[in-house]
């Protein structure tokens, strides 16, 4: 009989508003002023290694012939909280996964945090909160709650794990993700006795709203030659992108902040060929020197939802410690005062959603972790990416050139 206590991470990231009912949990850091931190990272650097993350987890979830979609930055989020309580070769083996230490990342978090910008012409806003069993064996130290509550802006929640509580956080991550995540939890396993919880949402309108006159039926092909019929949609756009496998363009939202972008794979070049080919700093180069040429796009509408666990995959990114309850060093959370007890993470459970109109974009996605314009103007030079076949896209931020959504497009009616 295996002798650990589960800790669980739940990552939910979303595009979207909606009103949800509070939760009955009382916050126990809602009165605990968060302390003043001193945040002076190196953003670039800072990026540069939350791409190479991404990328990488990107490149060990995607699956074969299946519809993909992650949040890498949900998912860095609820596991840099995960990390202030680490310790040992469980933490070296976590800071090696981000490219970072773990004062570095909450750093690094924090300042991110800072600098989301308000505006009227779109929405990007992430929450993160901290539950745990209301258990007189498990002792947390207050310290992991503060340093998660200053750097993260992250609620604390003591709940008796029962179906209430399963609940409460289902309500905070459609809350949060504006009810694009409605569920994050089927069930509270008896072994768990901590969520940590990232909540992101981004709802977005086009720069260029598509007219009526630019939709029109299409068809989509899929690896294995079946065909799709979509409504496709097409534009003019200004941001072309070409690398030596894939060729691409960037469409803007109100403001230019944030951009959608697609790449499709060069023909006898598959997804996962092209995916794998990436680094972090290709994909950053790749974003930071786009040609300013005219694109004739053309995308189907599409909408999907995706869910997975992520256990596995951390592990084969070489963070597996953390996971094995034998060796696995989480002292600076807390402690479980029983007799062959560890604290270790169980699962990692991620859901996401994104819905691509005429509009906008809608995207969202939750993580946890279980402990447990066109014209008649003459055109000089033009490229044409007609998204008809499987591609590559993300949701990037701008100013940092940071995908905080990447997916793959295989089956448009499908899963």
């Amino acid at each position: 009989m295996k002798r650990f206590i589960a800790l669980l991470l739940v990552l939910a990231m979303s595009l979207a508003m909606t009103a949800c009912s509070q939760v009955s949990a009382n916050d126990l850091m809602k009165d605990v002023p968060a302390k003043a931190v001193d945040v002076l990272p190196d953003m670039d650097a800072g990026a540069s290694a939350a791409a190479a993350f991404g990328v990488r987890l990107f490149q060990t979830s995607l699956e074969e012939g299946k519809n993909t979609l992650i949040s890498p930055l949900s998912v860095l989020f609820a596991l840099a909280m995960t990390t202030n309580g680490a310790d040992g070769e469980t933490l070296a083996q976590m800071e090696q996964v981000f490219g970072m230490e773990s004062d570095e990342l909450n750093c690094y978090m924090r300042a991110y945090l800072d600098l989301l910008p308000e505006s009227e012409k779109y929405k990007m806003s992430l929450a993160n909160s901290i539950w745990f069993k209301d258990d007189p064996n498990f002792i947390v130290e207050q310290s992991f709650l503060q340093t998660n509550a200053d750097y993260y802006g992250a609620g604390a929640y003591k709940a008796a794990f029962d179906e209430g509580t399963r609940k409460d956080i289902n309500k905070w991550v459609k809350e949060h993700t504006d009810g694009m995540i409605p569920e994050i939890l089927d069930e509270i396993p008896d072994e768990a006795i901590m969520y940590l919880v990232n909540a992101l949402a981004f709802e977005a309108e086009w720069a260029d709203v598509y007219e009526k006159h630019q939709i029109r039926e299409g068809h989509f092909t899929m690896d294995n030659g079946t065909r799709q019929d979509v409504d496709m949609m097409h534009s003019q756009e200004y941001t072309y992108l070409e690398d030596d496998m894939a060729t691409g363009f960037m469409k803007f939202y109100k403001d230019n902040r944030y951009a959608f972008v697609a790449m499709l794979p060069n023909e006898g070049v598959s997804v996962q060929q092209y995916v794998n080919s990436l680094t972090g700093e290709h994909l950053r180069n790749l974003l930071n020197n786009p040609q300013d040429i005219t694109v004739y796009a053309s995308m189907p509408k599409f909408e999907m939802e995706y869910d997975t666990e992520m256990s596995e995959v951390l592990q084969e990114m070489g963070m597996t410690d953390a996971f094995d309850w034998k060796v696995a060093d989480f002292s600076r959370l807390g402690a479980y005062n029983v007799d062959g007890m560890n604290i270790c993470i169980n699962r990692v459970l991620h859901k996401t959603y994104i819905s691509v109109t005429e509009q906008g974009t809608k995207a969202g996605a939750a993580t946890a972790v279980e402990m447990v314009a066109e014209g008649a103007a003459e055109i000089q030079e033009y490229r044409e990416v007609v998204l008809d076949r499987p591609f590559v896209y993300m949701l990037i931020d701008c100013e940092t050139n940071l995908p905080f959504f990447i997916g793959s497009m295989m089956d448009v009616n499908g899963d």
